[in-house]
């Protein structure tokens, strides 16, 4: 697909809009340590993130970079040390963490027998957001997957059903991205309509953190690197 048909900014439609991040936003991990087997991954990480901000986590294969957000998501117990969303521990009430945080990881979860729409209906619903036609209709067209709307994704390519997962990012609106190598598949017009729905996201004080060995298109991102100093 070329980039002239995929958006360079998304929009909800009238009476559907997003509404802005007033709180205050900030997630902060302190003294995190992982551990895989015996290996000691990384210890005594802190991070800090606050409103509209956004850190880029790099280091090799292997470096922990997925392990972190992992973390982050509250999907994994850190060894040592706590996450914090508002100065409160996320894994004290995950349900609500649940509500407040997406994470997108390696795997796009993408259902092969459900239509691009019925996946992005799903995981709206699921993650508590407007799966209404006009929110998920939205969603599809700031990635260019409007005309693929009703095709099953079985037929779809990696790089399709990767544009389907990040949709579910705009599909069900909340404060923090946790995204693993969020670019990956993504040819340059999907890769700018990512860029463009991460600036409007944190344009409304959303936080994201995404783990990448290339450009995800964060501007004035901050840099967490995993790798070991020598």
């Amino acid at each position: 697909m070329s980039a002239s048909t995929i958006r360079s900014a998304w929009t909800v439609p009238a009476g559907h809009e997003s509404v802005a991040i007033v709180a205050v936003a900030e997630l902060t991990g302190r003294g995190l340590a992982c551990r895989r087997g015996e290996r000691l991954v990384f210890s005594g990480l802190d991070l800090h993130v606050r409103q509209s901000g956004a850190l880029i986590v790099r280091g090799a294969n292997g470096s922990g970079k997925t392990s972190l957000l992992r973390l982050l998501a509250g999907l994994a117990p850190p060894d040592a040390g706590i996450v914090l969303w508002r100065e409160r521990d996320v894994r004290a009430d995950r349900e609500e963490w649940g509500r407040e945080m997406r994470y997108v990881g390696h795997r796009d979860a993408v259902k092969p027998l459900l239509t691009v729409a019925e996946n992005v209906a799903f995981h709206a619903r699921m993650g508590g957001g407007d799966a209404s036609a006009l929110r998920v209709g939205a969603a599809l067209e700031a990635f260019g997957l409007a005309a693929l709307a009703d095709s099953p994704a079985r037929f779809l390519s990696a790089g399709q059903r990767r544009r389907v997962a990040l949709a579910r990012l705009v599909a069900a609106p909340a404060p923090v991205w946790l995204l693993d190598e969020p670019e990956a598949g993504l040819d340059s017009g999907a890769a700018a309509a990512l860029a463009a729905v991460m600036t409007e996201h944190r344009a409304a004080g959303g936080v994201i953190v995404a783990a990448s060995h290339g450009d995800p298109g964060l501007a004035g991102a901050e840099t967490l690197s995993l790798d070991p100093r020598t």
